[in-house]
């Protein structure tokens, strides 16, 4: 299996801190990818939802109601996630076109990138894709496309862990 973020025969990327320990784990070779990141919220990062409330209120109902085209002010929009993503999944399917791939990202964009294999309208992530923090999906491709064979799996964790607030 290859890792992106990793690569073992294949994985995928991101978030260092939850792929080393997976990569080490399964003895692959982490690979990051810039198109795996989370979303940028431009000048909403590390701001609470009041603040921004206060201090964006027209931008943050824009972003609300259409995020697919309304980015944070000065983020961006799902629409380029989702391009950026999507080049990676290209690189994958190129490279792998066998066998497992490792794709470790944030909750936002595996999201976005799951709407955009599915068809699903990416300014309806937040409304389509329940998806909790540490949670596994398995998207398979073959002939037919892209197939969802798990969303948002976190039966690893553990009840106590998935019961912990913010999880």
């Amino acid at each position: 299996m290859p890792a992106i973020a990793a690569t073992t025969e294949r994985l995928a990327e991101v978030p260092i801190a939850t792929a080393k320990p997976l990569c080490d784990a399964l003895g692959l070779q982490m690979q990051l990818r810039e198109g795996l990141k989370e979303i940028r919220y431009g000048k909403w990062e590390d701001k609470s939802v009041d603040f921004v409330k206060l201090h964006y209120p027209d931008d943050y109902i824009r972003w609300l109601a259409e995020p697919a085209w309304n980015p944070p002010t000065g983020g961006e929009t799902s629409v380029e996630i989702s391009s950026r993503a999507s080049l990676v999944i290209a690189e994958i399917q190129e490279k792998y076109a066998h066998g497992d791939v490792l794709v470790v990202s944030h909750k936002a964009t595996i999201r976005i990138l799951l709407c955009t294999l599915l068809g699903i309208d990416l300014g309806r992530y937040r409304d389509r894709i329940q998806m909790l923090a540490g949670s596994v999906s398995s998207v398979k491709f073959d002939v037919h496309g892209p197939l969802l064979q798990v969303l948002g799996d976190r039966a690893y964790m553990g009840e106590e862990l998935c019961a912990r607030p913010g999880a």
